[in-house]
């Protein structure tokens, strides 16, 4: 298992941690130390969340805060409310996300739904936070992919699968590549400007999580054929939620994780095992590519990193 070097003293805001690897990152980065601000979509289940951490772990440091991703208005006022209060935060986890609703749905603002959860909403996040984390004397930020990433395209035309006909895994796998060519794109942004800011990214693998059923449709609808399948099919390999947040949990806090690294399972075609260094998407490859994803999302969601 990997050793999280000692975080007291540090904040760290983990998207998602009301279960999952969220819930497990927030746990594990308590437990070294760190204040952790759990951010939940819905505030009861994060509630349950920090009573089961602190029941394991009573001296943990964790609070309970509202994030609505698919909202940009509620990222607003959550990231508002961390950066007036004047604390700097360390380390900042875009763990939350959305998996194939098995129809097209959309978010508050309009964005189809998994591109504005798993991919808008985060980046603003991000850009609205940076006061917060350039206050912190090392800050980090990372930013969960997938491997389906290596099948996703990105139509800058079309990133709401207006023209197209949605298909949930596409739909899906578009999100996951724009995740990892945002993480990119922060860590070139952080050289280019002297930033102490370190930007990384992983996935999973094939962990076991409520991404595949309940999270795929919001409770709005049943999971698709596709997760209904998965879930019962023994021959693909899968791993538990421990192990499968161990490359979130050192992409985010080793000294040895690189600047717009990314990490994930070594074993198994990348879908269970111990941390290794990840394989990139040809996608995310091009930093031209990667720039002209990032100037749109600020086009589209109104935040933009201040001007040197």
């Amino acid at each position: 298992m990997y050793a999280i070097p000692d975080q007291s003293g540090k904040l760290a805001v983990v998207t998602g941690a009301n279960s999952g690897t969220g819930k497990e990152a927030a746990r594990r980065l308590a437990e070294s130390g760190a204040r952790v601000i759990l951010a939940v979509r819905t505030p009861e289940k994060g509630e349950t969340a920090r009573a089961q951490i602190l029941a394991r772990h009573p001296h943990a440091l964790l609070e309970v805060r509202r994030i609505d991703l698919a909202d940009l208005a509620s990222v607003a006022a959550f990231a508002d409310g961390i950066v007036d209060s004047g604390t700097p935060v360390d380390l900042l986890v875009n763990n939350a996300g959305v998996m194939a609703p098995p129809t097209r749905m959309t978010t508050a603002d309009g964005f189809e739904l998994q591109m504005g959860s798993n991919f808008l909403g985060p980046l603003a996040l991000t850009v609205r936070l940076l006061p917060a984390l350039l206050a912190a004397p090392a800050p980090r930020v990372t930013t969960m992919s997938s491997a389906t990433a290596h099948f996703g395209r990105l139509d800058l035309a079309d990133l709401q699968w207006e023209r197209r006909r949605y298909q949930p895994m596409l739909s899906y796998a578009q999100s996951k590549l724009a995740d990892l060519m945002m993480a990119r794109h922060l860590a070139r942004l952080a050289a280019e400007r002297n930033w102490p800011l370190r930007s990384t990214a992983a996935h999973p693998g094939y962990t076991k999580t409520n991404l595949q059923t309940a999270g795929a449709s919001l409770g709005r609808g049943r999971p698709s054929r596709l997760h209904r399948a998965l879930s019962t099919v023994d021959v693909i390999p899968k791993q538990e939620v421990g192990p499968g947040t161990e490359p979130l949990l050192y992409a985010a806090t080793s000294p040895d994780a690189e600047a717009g690294g990314y990490y994930g399972p070594g074993r198994r075609f990348g879908l269970i095992g111990p941390t290794a260094t990840a394989r990139l998407a040809r996608g995310a490859l091009d930093p031209a590519a990667n720039a002209r994803l990032w100037a749109a999302a600020e086009h589209l969601t109104g935040v933009r990193v201040a001007t040197p």
